[in-house]
């Protein structure tokens, strides 16, 4: 078994190794204290002031979405909720405003995953008359649609794959560009796109392919 006698050189693999070693354990470390510091220490509270008084939430009347408006809501933040069903709107609109009183709500009608060209453009420009003039910090990509069950690619209906592209990816970006200029032009802001433990699954998600490579 090779040694590496004391006062001579080490050999040039077991300095390789060294290197590797020590660049993984950076990196590792880097990665848990940038972690550390995004949870518990980078100040936040006040996310009005860090990045403005206005919250867009998409998808916002179940689940992720609802849950973002109202916490945004209690830290302070006016919402802009956008999703399909008037009722819906109405209904979370009232529970936002009964969680945090001095929140001001409003509510766009869009529904993403329209199949119309035409409805998606009128749908933006509702979203860009809403958001006109507000100072919006903070918008949430939450809507997101997918298979009602698992399927291989060639299976999948014509309307479920192009509404899945729609909805996660054509919405989504047409969405940021009408919020992202006014975030630019005053130099604060952030966009969060909720994702999904399929994008990361390698070398493929198994039978959720278009929705695994949308949310990648």
């Amino acid at each position: 078994m090779a040694s590496v006698a004391a006062g001579d050189q080490a050999p040039l693999w077991f300095m390789v190794l060294v290197a590797v070693g020590l660049h993984a354990a950076v990196m590792w470390a880097g990665t848990f204290l940038a972690w550390l510091r995004r949870a518990f220490f980078r100040p936040g509270k006040d996310l009005g002031r860090r990045y403005g008084e206005w919250a867009m939430v998409t998808g916002a009347t179940d689940g992720i979405g609802r849950g973002m408006a109202l916490e945004r809501a209690r830290r302070g933040l006016h919402v802009v909720l956008v999703g399909r069903n008037p009722g819906k709107l109405s209904a979370v609109s009232k529970e936002v405003r009964a969680a945090a009183p001095a929140c001001k709500v409003r509510t766009v009608v869009f529904d993403l995953a329209a199949g119309d060209d035409a409805e998606m453009s009128r749908g933006v420009a509702r979203v860009e008359a809403a958001v006109e003039g507000l100072d919006v910090g903070l918008l949430v990509n939450n809507a997101g649609a997918t298979y009602p069950c698992a399927a291989y690619f060639h299976e999948v209906p014509d309307a479920v794959w192009e509404a899945v592209l729609r909805v996660n990816v054509d919405a989504a970006t047409r969405i940021s560009r009408a919020v992202v200029p006014a975030m630019a032009a005053k130099g604060r802001g952030a966009v969060v796109n909720v994702g999904s433990g399929s994008s990361v699954v390698l070398p493929a998600f198994p039978l959720y392919a278009v929705y695994a490579a949308t949310k990648a």
